[in-house]
């Protein structure tokens, strides 16, 4: 696996909705951050939706992120039949071997057979262009369903993005989850996070650490992805909780950001 960050690194300096910040960071400065910290890929996910961009700028990012050996990987949400080729397109422009996409969007929760369908329907576009399809786990569905999801298409150009807290939201742990779905995995996405009980102790409060300072085994996670050989990036990202201010949250997501790849260097590199 090689290591590297994402649009969801820097959550916050790219932008979350009602928290813009003056500058917020595009897909140019991730790309010169990935160089500053000597990591080889970025993926720029849908909080910078790349598909929206007419491919004479995808290629002009393509060779900014080349001419300093980086290699960019692509991102999206919503798995929708025309919005799904608009992202495999993109992801072909910027030479990306990836497609990490999100099932639902707002508005859009489609069933098992029509994410089947879907998918079955992309297969031919992903052999021809040979991209693979890395299908991330996230709230709705839980470990066995996405399993269930890779199986039925039954191609080998369709696997997993495997995210080590999303699958939280649908009420599974990543011990659970990650032994189901590590044999599918193409992508990992290292999130570390904390559980703590809230002061009243009437419920609990799960948010992100810097990696290596949560509950996430990184090292355990690592070795049981490696044993099946087909995981080629491990992704940083961030749950970072604000500050006071966006200012102070984006020095904070920073910091948390060096600390992190310090420590998963010294685990990959």
């Amino acid at each position: 696996m090689k290591l590297g960050i994402s649009s969801f690194t820097y959550t916050w300096a790219v932008g979350v909705p009602g928290s813009i910040p003056a500058n917020p960071l595009s897909a140019y400065g991730l790309i010169d951050r990935a160089s500053e910290f000597s990591v080889s890929i970025v993926q720029i996910a849908d909080n910078l939706p790349l598909e929206r961009l007419p491919h004479f700028e995808l290629n002009e990012l393509k060779h900014y992120a080349s001419g300093k050996g980086i290699s960019l990987e692509m991102g999206g949400r919503g798995l929708i039949p025309a919005h799904a080729m608009e992202c495999l397109e993109a992801a072909e422009v910027l030479g990306s071997p990836i497609l990490r996409m999100v099932i639902d969007e707002p508005g859009y929760e489609p069933d098992m057979q029509t994410i089947i369908s879907i998918i079955r329907e992309v297969v031919p576009e992903l052999k021809s262009r040979n991209i693979k399809l890395a299908i991330e786990n996230h709230d709705r569905l839980k470990a066995r369903e996405f399993e269930r999801i890779i199986n039925s298409v039954g191609s080998d150009m369709v696997g997993i993005c495997l995210d080590s807290v999303n699958s939280m939201g649908a009420g599974e742990g990543f011990k659970t989850v990650s032994e189901i779905l590590a044999p599918y995995t193409f992508n990992l996405h290292i999130k570390d996070f904390s559980i703590d009980r809230v002061p009243h102790k009437m419920g609990l409060l799960i948010e992100g650490r810097p990696a290596g300072k949560g509950m996430l085994n990184i090292p355990g996670l690592f070795r049981n992805i490696d044993q099946y050989s087909r995981c080629r990036s491990a992704i940083l990202e961030l749950w970072t909780p604000p500050e006071k201010s966006v200012e102070e949250t984006i020095i904070k997501e920073e910091k948390w950001a060096e600390e992190s790849i310090q420590y998963l260097k010294s685990l990959i590199l």
